[in-house]
C-alpha cells in the first residue's frame, strides 16, 4: 500500500512513464469482468477459463482463477490476456467444485501482478476469493478502518478492502452470508462481486446495480449455477441464462441450491448506460435483447437527428459498426467497410519507432483506399474522449482519398469522469468538457460533427429512462462522490497521462 495515497478503484492504470510503451486508447475502458461457477463433477477451472475468455473485452491486463477443493483454495493469476496466463498444465492443477475468475483492466496507479484478482483473504471459516467489477467511492474511509484494525493491505485495490471487510465480519462471529452482508453495508459505490468460499459462491450487486451480473444454469438433476458479468460468458460454456442478479441482491449458491437475499432495502436501478452503448459485447443480452439491436437503434436515431448528404457510411470497427448499419438503413446512405481492424493487436511491450507512433492509428485501423477515394463519407463512432485518436483517424481517411469526412457519434458528449468502474479522464482532459461541438469539429478537422442526443440515447433503450446512470454525460452522479476522491483522480491523471 502506498502511504498516504488514497485508493480509488479496484484497478490501477499503467503510467505512460513506464518503460513499456503503450499508447493510451481514446476510449473509455471497462475495468473488469467477473465469473463464478458452482458445479460439482465438472472441470470448473476449464469452464472458468472459457468464461473469462468470452469476457476478455472487459479487461486485458491481467487474469486470475481461484478454485475451491473442500477447504483448500488453489489460485493462479498473472499479467496478460487469459490465453497468455493459462495453459492446460496450469488449469489441471486448479482442482475443485467452485471456481472464481477475473479479467482486469486497471484504472489508477501502477499495473502490477500483486493487484491481479481474485483477491484472497483468510477467515475463521476458511479462505474466500473475491472478484470485483466496479469502484468504491468511500475507499479512504474503508482503508482507514481496516488499517486501524491492524489489517495489512498489500495491494492498491479496493477489491482487497472488500475481501478483508468480509473477513473482519466473519472473524467477529458471523457466518458467511451475514458477515458478507454486513460488509456490503460498509461499501459505497459500484460493485458487482463474485465471492467463492469452501461451501458456496455468492453473486452480489450494489443497490444501484451500476455494473451488470447475470445468473446461468448448466444441466439438470442437479442444476449447476454460473455467474458472469455478461451473458456471453454463459453462452461460451453452454449455460442457459436464468436472470440478472438484481440491484441490492446477494445470491448464495451452495449444495442446497440458490437462495436470494435483498441485503439493501432501498435499491434504485442505475445500470451504466455505457455498458449498452459500448462496453458489453454486442451479442450479450440486456433487457431481453442483444445489445446489437440497441446499438442499431442508436444509429437509426442518429440518422433522424443528424442527417447529412454523403456517398457511404461506415463504423469504426468494431463498436461503431451496428450504429453505422442502423444509420444506413434509416438514411438510405450506402453502407460500406472503410476501415479494416487488425484484431490481433494487443498490448505490446516493444516500442514503435517515432514515425510509427505519429501514425499510430494504422497499427489498429487501416483505411481501404479504393473504397474511400473521391467519396463523401460518414464515419460512425460510439464516443469521443480526448479526441486524439479521432483526429488521427480523420487524417488517415483524408490521406486515403475521402473528399468529405462527416463524423457522427452514437452517444452524447462525454463531459464528466466516471468514478464507478470505467477508466475515463479527469474533466480537464475530456474534449467535450472544454470545447463546443463546433470547436471539436474544427480540432478534428471534419466537415461536420454531430452527437446523439441524451434523450435519444435513453429513449432507444425502450426501458424506464430513470433506470440508467448517465453521469459521464450529465454530471448527475447517483452515488455522491467525495471531494477527496475527485481530487485524487485529477492528481493521478496528471501523473499518468
Amino acid at each position: 500500500m502506498i502511504p498516504n495515497h488514497p485508493v480509488t478503484s479496484d484497478c490501477d492504470f499503467q503510467s505512460t512513464q513506464d518503460s513499456n510503451y503503450q499508447e493510451r486508447a481514446d476510449k473509455p475502458e471497462e475495468a473488469c469482468g467477473v465469473f463464478g461457477i458452482y458445479a460439482p463433477g465438472e472441470d470448473v477451472a476449464k469452464l472458468t477459463y472459457f468464461g473469462l475468455y468470452a469476457l476478455q473485452h472487459r479487461g486485458q491486463e491481467s487474469a486470475g482463477i481461484a478454485t475451491f477443493e473442500g477447504d483448500r483454495v488453489h489460485l493462479y493469476k498473472d499479467m496478460g490476456l487469459v490465453s497468455q496466463v493459462f495453459n492446460e498444465s496450469i488449469l489441471s492443477e486448479l482442482l475443485g467444485t467452485i471456481g472464481v475468475g477475473h479479467t482486469r483492466y486497471s484504472t489508477t496507479g501502477s499495473s502490477r501482478k500483486v493487484n491481479a484478482q481474485p483477491a484472497v483473504a483468510e477467515t475463521r471459516l476458511g479462505n474466500l476469493a473475491l472478484a470485483h467489477n466496479g469502484n468504491l467511492v468511500n475507499t479512504v474511509q474503508l482503508r482507514d478502518e481496516l488499517i486501524r484494525d491492524n489489517i495489512n493491505l498489500v495491494t492498491t485495490t479496493d477489491s482487497e478492502m472488500i475481501a478483508y471487510a468480509i473477513a473482519q465480519e466473519i472473524d467477529s462471529g458471523l457466518d458467511w452470508l451475514d458477515g458478507a452482508i454486513k460488509a456490503f453495508h460498509r461499501c459505497q459505490g459500484a460493485f458487482s462481486l463474485v465471492i467463492g468460499t469452501p461451501v458456496g459462491i455468492m453473486g452480489v450487486r450494489d443497490p444501484h446495480g451500476i455494473r451488470p451480473l447475470v445468473i446461468g444454469t448448466i444441466g439438470e438433476n442437479p442444476v449447476r449455477y454460473v455467474l458472469a458479468s455478461e451473458t456471453c460468458g454463459l453462452d461460451i460454456i453452454g449455460a442457459d441464462y436464468l436472470r440478472d442478479v438484481e440491484p441490492g441482491e446477494v445470491v448464495w449458491i451452495t449444495e442446497a441450491g440458490l437462495a436470494s437475499y435483498h441485503w439493501s432495502q432501498q435499491p434504485r436501478t442505475k445500470l451504466c448506460v455505457f455498458e449498452m452503448i459500448y462496453f458489453a459485447r454486442p451479442d450479450s443480452v440486456m433487457h431481453n435483447e442483444t445489445l446489437y439491436s440497441y446499438r442499431m437503434r442508436l444509429g437509426r436515431r442518429l440518422a433522424q437527428e443528424s442527417p447529412v448528404d454523403a456517398d457511404i457510411v461506415f463504423g469504426v470497427p468494431d463498436s461503431g459498426i451496428p450504429a453505422a448499419i442502423g444509420y444506413s438503413q434509416e438514411s438510405g446512405v450506402k453502407y460500406a467497410e472503410g476501415l479494416i481492424k487488425n484484431r490481433y493487436v494487443g498490448r505490446t511491450f516493444i516500442q514503435p519507432t517515432q514515425a510509427m507512433r505519429e501514425s499510430g492509428i494504422k497499427m489498429k485501423l487501416n483505411p481501404l483506399k479504393d473504397v474511400l477515394v473521391g467519396k463523401r463519407i460518414i464515419i460512425i463512432d460510439d464516443s469521443i474522449v480526448r479526441g486524439t485518436t479521432s483526429r488521427k483517424l480523420v487524417k488517415a481517411l483524408r490521406d486515403a482519398g475521402a473528399i468529405e469526412v462527416h463524423m457522427r457519434i452514437s452517444s452524447p458528449p462525454v463531459t464528466h469522469p466516471c468514478f464507478y468502474g470505467i477508466d475515463t479522464d479527469s474533466q480537464d482532459q475530456l474534449i467535450a468538457a472544454r470545447l463546443s461541438v463546433e470547436e471539436i469539429a474544427k480540432q478534428l478537422e471534419v466537415d461536420s460533427l454531430a452527437y446523439l442526443s441524451w434523450k435519444g440515447m435513453l429513449e432507444e433503450t425502450q426501458e424506464d429512462t430513470n433506470n440508467f446512470c448517465s453521469a459521464c454525460f450529465t454530471g448527475n452522479y447517483p452515488i455522491p462522490i467525495p471531494e477527496q476522491v475527485k481530487r485524487a483522480k485529477l492528481v493521478l491523471e496528471k501523473v499518468t497521462v
